[in-house]
């Protein structure tokens, strides 16, 4: 009887092809073995690029590339798709994590000379894959149809027409029709999960085979092929499987914390990772007051804004990436890596770092003298790096480079914290130098809030105040009936009897009756809905509003609000709170004993202000004297607007509380995982060393 073959034997004789493959790239590719934790950060940016290729493949089963929808689709997925906000804050916390672990992957490439010779087309095509990340970042960016996405894209487009001659044609030739539109979006969605995601993999693959070609390179930057076994071998390499596959699995683990923790507990990152602009719809009539693109193009952004002239930031803008492809032609050290270069290269390193994180940081601010003037002293030592590496590493001294790797090498953990801590000290006082920011809720400080989504009464009690004091203007139309009245414990015969007056059934949305066209008619323009407004303004922004109207017959509807100066709207809460008028102070007045007096607008209060040569705090609304009463008292009315501002909370978050508790189980396994991994790698590469 023929002995049956094994399925190995069986696919070897048909594609022997796979198994050469498997063999040069990973069960017979030696790897230095002294990889320090910089050589994480490539392994960690392919876990990415698969994690992003899969939830994105999954957002785009209910996501619609139209003008109309886009917006709302985004919501339904977040809302109505089971579980599918977790796809989307995977989504979109693995694109910021994406240019996080490639900027750390180009930085040990700074660091350690991977782009010199025989390296220079690894680092050639790494830079073409992190221009197709930014093209690819860039495309992704506008599909959720929010304000700053909207807005974001204009700016960016608009840049090309800096370009003499073609530059008009390139924009209208980009947008696919005179105006940003729904043909704009789905032109970019195309490109975004059809075109440049294989042209993403495809440089990928060529990038690894190319590293592999030359091999990888150590902190030491010596060749491990120049010393070998009698089989071979290099000595001081080791087959990357399983041993390296084994011990990436430490970092991929704590790099899946760091991602859950994002994910759970902050996706929004303070707006950085989802800027709170898009949460309000795309407007193409009213702009935002500071356009910004995403956090990581940031820093090339504040090189455009720095240079007064539109062709000019665009080719600096340009040329900030573009010399990053010639740099394996700049450096001519005589030695590669930073552990044996100079001081000069050093501290070149430092402040070339330094500088590019301040200008991701003014990227995301609105520009002032102070900020566009730091922003162009860092542009000048952007560049200045590149065109002084071609000239300082010709002369500067510098160390021998050792024959073997080194296990033991490099500055030293004390040295490399204090490098790190150099760094921030460099970023962090320029910026306080140029920080000074604006009050946090208009004219003043944002009043402390704390949402507390655990408490059904409260919820109740705000959704009740919802209905019958906003939504006779405002809708709620990203969220269902339904689901409110199942998380916050309500009977649906009691919402449909008690809460739901324009005749609409329990699933559907919470619109309400007026139609746009009346509502422009009533008030000159759609109230905002407000599903969203508790993410897009904070829940404190909200609170500290709907605290602060007060009487001024100069506006329209009669009333003012300190928060949003000149409002448009009317006190909606008035007969709870009754109508309060503005007050003038504090104001402020030195003891001579080293304490101060506040005082009210009182006279006396102002003429001893003045007497003692202090000035009043600068509020001319500063207190409030009641002018008709309403039907609760200060402290109640307090509580009620709490309510109010949790329910709004709830409403644009619903799953936040089962989030957070998602969030606490995963960790929890995440850090068993954690142990079992650490053990099997120090299983496989004890005596390794």
């Amino acid at each position: 009887m023929e002995k049956r073959q094994s399925f190995s034997t069986w696919l070897d004789s048909r594609m022997p092809t796979l198994k050469e493959s498997w063999k040069k790239h990973m069960s017979e590719y030696f790897a230095p073995k002294n990889f320090n934790w910089m050589y994480y950060f490539g392994v960690l940016a392919i876990v990415v690029l698969v994690l992003q290729l899969i939830t994105g493949i999954w957002l785009l089963m209910s996501y619609q590339g139209s003008a109309e929808h886009a917006f709302a689709s985004v919501e339904y997925i977040m809302r109505d798709v089971e579980l599918g906000w977790i796809i989307r804050y995977a989504h979109s916390t693995g694109a910021s994590l994406f240019f996080v672990v490639v900027y750390l992957h180009m930085f040990r490439g700074l660091v350690y000379g991977s782009y010199k010779a025989p390296r220079e087309l690894v680092w050639v095509f790494g830079m073409t894959i992190y221009v197709a990340l930014m093209a690819e970042a860039f495309l992704g960016y506008v599909l959720p149809w929010g304000q700053m996405s909207y807005w974001g894209a204009q700016v960016i487009i608009s840049l090309f027409g800096a370009i003499p001659v073609v530059g008009e044609d390139i924009v209208q030739w980009i947008r696919g029709d005179y105006l940003i539109s729904g043909i704009t979006l789905n032109r970019f969605m195309s490109l975004h999960v059809v075109a440049v995601p294989f042209i993403l993999v495809g440089l990928v693959v060529l990038h690894i085979i190319a590293l592999h070609d030359v091999g990888s390179n150590n902190p030491d930057v010596v060749s491990i092929k120049k010393y070998k076994d009698e089989q071979g071998r290099p000595i001081d390499g080791i087959p990357f499987f399983p041993y390296y596959v084994v011990h990436d699995l430490i970092p991929i683990t704590l790099f899946f914390f760091v991602f859950c923790t994002i994910l759970f507990f902050m996706p929004e990152m303070g707006g950085y990772f989802l800027e709170y602009a898009n949460f309000e719809v795309a407007n193409s009539l009213k702009t935002p007051e500071h356009i910004a693109p995403v956090w990581y193009f940031t820093p090339y952004y504040s090189m455009l804004r720095a240079v007064p002239d539109k062709l000019g930031g665009f080719i600096v803008m340009a040329a900030a990436v573009a010399i990053l492809f010639v740099l394996p032609w700049l450096d001519r050290s005589p030695v590669r890596s930073m552990r044996y270069k100079g001081k000069v290269s050093r501290s070149a390193i430092i402040l070339f770092v330094s500088s590019f994180i301040i200008l991701g940081v003014l990227g995301v601010k609105a520009p002032t003298d102070a900020r566009t003037l730091l922003a162009r002293i860092c542009t000048v030592m952007y560049f200045s790096y590149f065109i002084g590496i071609y000239f300082w590493t010709r002369w500067e001294k510098t160390l021998t480079e050792p024959d073997r790797v080194t296990m033991d090498g490099g500055m030293g953990t004390l040295k490399t914290l204090g490098g790190f801590a150099l760094v921030g000290v460099l970023v962090f006082v320029p910026l306080k130098v140029v920080g000074a920011e604006g009050k946090s809720c208009g004219t003043m400080e944002c009043d402390q809030y704390e949402a507390a989504l655990d408490d059904t009464n409260s919820l109740q009690r705000g959704a009740k105040l919802a209905v019958n004091y906003c939504m006779g203007c405002h809708s709620f139309k990203y969220s269902r009936w339904e689901r409110v009245a199942d998380d916050l414990d309500i009977p649906h015969h009691l919402m449909l009897e008690n809460m739901i007056f324009s005749g609409q059934k329990i699933g559907e949305l919470m619109t309400i009756g007026m139609t746009d066209e009346k509502s422009k008619a009533w008030f000159g323009a759609v109230p905002p809905d407000l599903t969203l407004v508790a993410r897009a303004r904070s829940p404190e922004w909200l609170y500290t509003y709907l605290r602060n109207f007060y009487s001024d017959d100069a506006r329209p509807l009669g009333v003012n609000n300190r928060v949003y100066k000149d409002v448009g709207m009317p006190h909606a809460l008035l007969e709870l709170q009754g109508l309060m008028a503005c007050a003038p102070g504090p104001y402020k007045e030195s003891s001579g004993i080293g304490l101060t007096e506040v005082f009210y607008g009182d006279t006396s209060g102002r003429m001893r202000a003045a007497a003692s040569g202090d000035a009043p705090l600068t509020d001319p609304c500063g207190s409030y004297n009641l002018v008709s009463d309403g039907l609760l008292d200060s402290e109640d009315y307090d509580k009620a607007v709490f309510d109010l501002v949790n329910f709004m909370t709830y409403v644009a978050e619903p799953f936040a509380q089962e989030r957070r508790a998602i969030g606490r189980w995963v960790l929890i396994f995440l850090s068993i995982f954690f142990v079992f991994v650490w053990l099997l790698n120090r299983e496989y590469w004890k005596g390794i060393h």
